[in-house]
């Protein structure tokens, strides 16, 4: 079975009055939501703040879900607006790219067990398999928030073209051009690291 088949399900257990399967959702999605809204918002605290609120105004939302989009990129599309309704906020401020991702951030890890340099287990792999996952994420914070947002949804969350389409509610061209631009310049910081040509991306 599915996850969005099973997650329907959960759903429409919610709807039908038990607040227990709303648990079973939350506790699958909640560290993913996490992990998005932490690229827009700064303080762990105020992070948890926004999770909790996005998760509550799907709840609420929920007696009118009918399943045409997947469960995860609906509370995906509800958590990005709830972040981006916070940075809004008057007193709030955007983060500075500097304190946006850190070296021990799970992203950076996950980029870094990815970046197939640990086949070579030396002190110099290891040291620029760090340097590739520390570049990758210093050049994602410094994107614009859309272009960010869908190369985070794609490359990290996994998430399909289509998929993302309907969490950023955007069309599935627009999409493609985000995710190419904001690969475009991952790859601009990663050439002198790599020493690979203009011509080429990775």
């Amino acid at each position: 079975m599915s996850d969005r088949v099973v997650d329907q399900e959960l759903v429409e257990r919610v709807q039908a009055g038990d607040k227990r399967a709303f648990d079973l959702l939350v506790l699958k999605y909640q560290r993913k939501v996490q992990r998005l809204v932490a690229r827009f918002v700064r303080d762990q605290g105020e992070i948890d703040d926004v999770v909790q609120e996005a998760f509550i105004k799907a709840y609420r939302a929920l007696p009118t879900f009918r399943g045409d989009a997947a469960f995860y990129t609906w509370i995906y599309r509800i958590a990005i607006n709830c972040a981006k309704n916070y940075l809004a906020s008057p007193g709030r401020r955007i983060i500075p790219q500097s304190d946006l991702l850190s070296e021990d951030d799970d992203d950076a890890e996950s980029f870094d067990r990815n970046d197939g340099l640990h086949d070579v287990a030396t002190p110099d792999a290891e040291y620029a398999s760090k340097q590739i996952a520390e570049t990758v994420n210093r050049a994602m914070a410094a994107l614009p928030e859309d272009l960010r947002t869908a190369v985070t949804l794609r490359e990290i969350e996994g998430l399909s073209y289509e998929e993302i389409a309907e969490a950023m509610d955007c069309p599935i061209g627009t999409v493609r051009s985000r995710i190419f631009r904001a690969r475009e310049a991952i790859a601009t910081e990663l050439r002198p690291l790599l020493g690979t040509r203009e011509d080429r991306r990775w």
